[in-house]
């Protein structure tokens, strides 16, 4: 199994739409991680870019990530990539709290965008 996280400096980035890589973890038959690459999106990649396909093609199942609105989640979902929002911290940590069956989808998705970006207006 391949698991993605964006990601931002070891960190789950919050902004799935403009991260700076994808971290993509292949994870063997006892829950470990046991490979790590690293895919670059294009500039300005955006939530509902090609990156998505490519994700699929390298083998992704599940996206861990922090905040994604829902036509990121239904892009990834009509690829077969299950996605669980919420996730923050360092991405092996949260990977790792995943596959323990400690984390689950937060359900929120980011409803306002400017300029690409998911801003919080709490």
């Amino acid at each position: 199994m391949k698991i993605a996280l964006p990601s931002r400096d070891s960190n789950v980035d919050q902004h799935f739409g403009n991260c700076q890589c994808f971290t993509i973890l292949g994870i063997d038959d006892r829950k470990n991680i046991v490979s790590e690459e690293v895919l670059t999106p294009p500039p300005g990649c955006g939530c509902k870019s090609n990156i998505v396909p490519q994700l699929a093609r390298m083998g992704v199942s599940v996206m861990l990530a922090g905040n994604m609105g829902g036509g990121a989640v239904n892009v990834l979902a009509s690829h077969g990539i299950q996605v669980v929002r919420g996730c923050a911290g360092n991405i092996r940590e949260v990977a790792q709290a995943w596959l323990a069956g400690r984390v689950d989808d937060s359900g929120a998705s980011c409803q306002s965008h400017h300029e690409g970006a998911c801003h919080d207006h709490s």
